[in-house]
């Protein structure tokens, strides 16, 4: 859950205190997507730094710049970038390994 603090110059978003987690910022090129995927050992938190599209389960959404998508652990996830480049701050919460991604689909043809 993101915090935002109010101070007499505007305001800070707080996404972690305190917390075992990593963090990163990720970006998609145009026309190009994640592959399908989940995680057993980590939860993922999206905070959009532009206008972008997810798959969550079955479920497509556009999303715009400044919104935040949490995604549980075996929740079937997907960042796609239709005509222009996307990116997110991912902030993932667990034990982070990357050979925890589970690869349902990939265009790339990735295991």
């Amino acid at each position: 859950m993101v915090k935002i603090v109010k101070r007499p110059w505007g305001n800070f978003k707080q996404f972690v205190l305190n917390n075992k987690c990593t963090v990163k910022i990720l970006e998609v090129n145009p026309g190009e997507e994640l592959s399908l995927q989940k995680h057993r050992k980590r939860k993922e938190m999206w905070y959009f730094l532009t206008n972008g599209v997810v798959l969550i389960g079955n479920k497509k959404k556009n999303i715009r710049k400044t919104q935040i998508i949490n995604i549980g652990k075996n929740v079937a996830h997907r960042l796609i970038a239709e005509n222009k480049k996307v990116q997110v701050l991912e902030v993932s919460f667990g034990e982070f390994n990357e050979n925890d991604e589970i690869k349902l689909e990939d265009k790339y043809k990735r295991k």
